[in-house]
């Protein structure tokens, strides 16, 4: 699906290239409503599809993005972890943010904070990032949560309305966490 991707490696994922057979696992997280809570509605297959595809052209862009999350000896596919450069304006872009998406059977192994640990290091000592932003609904405190345990701060004065979801979905306010390169640094030397 993609250029040859570089993997990144953990303990317990490889977090690599997307592969065509990954797209049927991605269109059930996506279809499902759990996973889908903090956005508008979940996913068709077409629309889960094209996210697929957007995130492949995202890596040929830009030569990173949203990795597929692969558990060592377990599952070869259970959503992705990555970075991006998103699509939007607002007044914290351009940036790079840090994100990631999994299906719920998955939740509460550390997957999530495991994946984006190494996507930091990816952006802090391969891209040489100054700084990496991550941003979600309001309501989402599980998304918040890890954001916190990898030592995002929180940036009360950059929360915004998202321009890339209906105006009248109750979700659109979202709040913004980033790190920066030696708050990285600091965080993995404790």
């Amino acid at each position: 699906m993609t250029r040859a991707a570089l993997t990144l490696t953990t303990p317990r994922l490889l977090l690599r290239a997307w592969r065509e057979e990954d797209l049927a696992a991605f269109a059930a997280l996506n279809a499902d409503a759990r996973v889908m809570e903090f956005f508008p509605k979940p996913l068709t297959r077409a629309e889960s599809d094209t996210a697929a595809r957007r995130n492949a052209e995202h890596f040929e862009r830009h030569g990173f993005g949203k990795w597929a999350v692969e558990v060592r000896s377990g599952p070869p596919f259970v959503g992705y972890v990555g970075l991006a450069v998103p699509a939007f304006e607002a007044h914290f872009t351009p940036c790079v943010e840090i994100g990631w998406r999994l299906a719920a059977e998955h939740w509460g192994r550390g997957y999530a904070t495991e994946g984006a640990r190494a996507s930091l290091a990816h952006a802090f000592d391969v891209l040489d990032r100054d700084e990496v932003v991550s941003f979600t609904t309001t309501a989402n405190q599980r998304s918040r949560h890890v954001m916190e345990k990898l030592g995002l701060v929180r940036r009360p004065e950059e929360d915004f309305d998202h321009p890339g979801v209906p105006a009248t979905w109750t979700g659109r306010r979202h709040v913004v966490y980033a790190i920066t390169r030696e708050q990285w640094r600091r965080a993995i030397a404790l």
